[in-house]
């Protein structure tokens, strides 16, 4: 007498002795369980450094990129510090420069682990007011800003470092022009600035191959003339979002998106607009790591 069927019930799980893997039924056939943890080693976090409001600070927060929540203490800065550079590898964040503690101080942060910042070395001058840094998994570039004391001189300074070993920074070359509080985006080949204050406002946006050394070349314009803005970036694209045109009748806080794409040069295209009109913003993205 043979045994009436058993009917399987969709969903259930079942432990495979053979394979040794656990398995989903999907009311045909049994599946396997795939599983995953989160890339803490840069892909799943974003780091925000120091603040100027209310007062300057060494804090640093971070979130994880894949899910919303507030933001966690993860560490403080070597200095109290804000209007830096900030680069990042798959491993390590770094945040180089600013006012006023923080000066030519290079910080390096492990994703993976919570914690104080390790000093990696020093810019080859203390500045401030500078743009968001470029890097790839191996060089990280700290652009522009000004140098301390009146009248702050603006400066065209590029320079460098090995992420991984760290090190004070060595000369890279020129920005086309000097200017500070530009925005930044890059792949694993280039780094691009864009905007940024002269001190006239200005749409230019620079390239560099990251891999070798050299003053930046001419990319293309942004579709405003503005400094203050945000870069974020994936292999492709990058994106610079908001800033900031002073003195001008009224004053011109912007809420438009343009992008780029990395590999070409061309002026920036429209991509849609914040929700709100920004300056002064941090940002982030998941590819090379985050910061802001």
């Amino acid at each position: 007498m043979s045994l009436p069927p058993v009917e399987i019930p969709l969903g259930s799980m079942r432990f495979n002795s053979d394979s040794q893997k656990l398995e989903y039924f999907n009311g045909d056939v049994w599946m396997q369980v795939h599983t995953f943890s989160p890339n803490l080693n840069g892909g799943a976090r974003g780091l925000f450094f120091g603040r100027a409001e209310p007062t300057v600070t060494n804090r640093t927060d971070y979130i994880t990129i894949p899910t919303a929540g507030n933001a966690i203490d993860f560490g403080d800065m070597n200095g109290d510090g804000y209007t830096y550079s900030t680069t990042a590898s798959s491993t390590r964040g770094i945040c180089a420069g600013g006012s006023p503690g923080h000066a030519n101080v290079i910080d390096g942060f492990t994703f993976s682990s919570t914690g104080n910042a390790t000093d990696l070395g020093n810019l080859t001058s203390s500045r401030w007011l500078m743009g968001g840094g470029c890097s790839n998994q191996t060089r990280s570039i700290f652009t522009g800003g000004s140098t301390f004391g009146s009248p702050n001189p603006i400066v065209n300074t590029l320079d460098y470092i090995t992420t991984a070993s760290g090190g004070d920074a060595k000369d890279f070359g020129d920005q086309s022009v000097g200017r500070r509080m530009q925005a930044s985006a890059n792949s694993s080949t280039r780094g691009l600035w864009a905007g940024g204050y002269t001190p006239t406002y200005i749409n230019t946006i620079d390239y560099v191959t990251i891999a070798t050394t050299g003053n930046a070349t001419d990319f293309g314009d942004q579709s405003r003339v503005s400094g203050e803005g945000a870069g974020v970036c994936n292999s492709t694209r990058g994106v610079f979002m908001g800033g900031y045109l002073w003195p001008s009748s009224p004053m011109a806080v912007y809420n438009i998106i343009d992008y780029v794409t990395i590999a070409s040069t061309g002026n920036a295209a429209d991509f849609g607009d914040l929700t709100a009109l920004t300056r002064l913003s941090a940002a982030l993205s998941d590819v090379n790591g985050g910061l802001g």
